[in-house]
């Protein structure tokens, strides 16, 4: 999983993200991502990856800003059965699925989307090429 902190890190050397900021990624079996599935998007299906991002507002949530705080992004969760499964379905290896779902699930956090054609083209276009630049191919 150092990998993975590695390549994360590359991204956020990417995208300058300010140096000593946080995000937490968690591994989990599919019945957990299904529970946060379920109970935060509501869909009762397990996924591969689900991201949670803390600068985000909700609706009548105050912001918090401290001096010498660190930036908090948010939360990566990540099925290891769904990467195991998609990883041998697209014929490449686990930790390049795993660093593909992380980077995606980064990505979100920094607000990009892919709700339309124009986003998803953005989105996948950069994570193909944080992934090549980092040398996770498939």
């Amino acid at each position: 999983m150092l990998e993975i902190e590695r390549l994360v890190h590359f991204a956020a050397n990417k995208q300058q993200v300010e140096e000593h900021s946080e995000v937490s990624i968690t591994f989990v079996s599919n019945q957990r991502i299904q529970e946060i599935n379920r109970e935060y998007r509501d869909k009762d299906a397990p996924t591969d990856v689900i991201s949670f991002a803390m600068e985000e507002m909700g609706e009548g949530e105050i912001e918090l800003i401290g001096a010498d705080m660190p930036r908090v992004l948010g939360d990566i969760i990540i099925s290891i059965p769904k990467a195991k499964e998609q990883a041998e379905e697209y014929g490449h290896s686990f930790t390049r699925e795993l660093g593909f779902l992380a980077v995606h699930g980064f990505l979100h956090l920094l607000g990009y989307d892919h709700m339309t054609e124009e986003e998803e083209k953005e989105m996948f276009t950069l994570q193909k090429e944080i992934l090549n630049e980092y040398g996770l191919t498939r």
